[in-house]
């Protein structure tokens, strides 16, 4: 088991997740837990191994949509959290600009920050469940 600080891994997958899948990513050395990134549209000052994406000891940080922390996971917290207005948000997410609507209306019935609560708890469980499937042992810096 390879060992990562939790705060770079977040870092990476949060890279990972700011674009389009595959236009960013990131990989875990499984020999040594470095993380190398690389992006597709802006190229990097970073050196990166040779077989990175050819090797199997580097192993590919997920994009949030490979996690069900996209869209799903807005309608997930639409489902728990305001299934009054469930249909309306689930509308939102069938046009471009969805999270832009969507979080001016969690603005509008004053649950924007419940949003944030909720998305950084899914994704710190999801990120921590991806990290025992391959294992990797992410750690705080405080090394809880």
């Amino acid at each position: 088991m390879v060992t990562v600080k939790y705060e770079d891994l977040s870092a990476a997958f949060d890279f990972v997740s700011f674009g389009v899948p595959f236009e960013h990513r990131a990989y875990i050395s499984m020999d040594s837990g470095a993380i190398y990134w690389v992006s597709e549209s802006s190229p990097l000052d970073e050196e990166v191994p040779d077989d990175l994406e050819t090797s199997g000891r580097y192993i590919s940080i997920p994009h949030k949509n490979d996690l069900d922390l996209g869209s799903e996971l807005a309608l997930r917290f639409a489902a728990e959290e305001l299934p009054e207005h469930h249909r309306r948000i689930e509308s939102f997410f069938r046009r471009r600009g969805a999270y832009a609507r969507f979080k001016e209306f969690l603005a509008e019935l004053g649950r924007l920050e419940r949003w944030y609560a909720f998305e950084a708890e899914s994704t710190k469980r999801a990120l921590k469940d991806w990290c025992a499937e391959n294992g990797i042992h992410p750690v705080n810096d405080d090394h809880e």
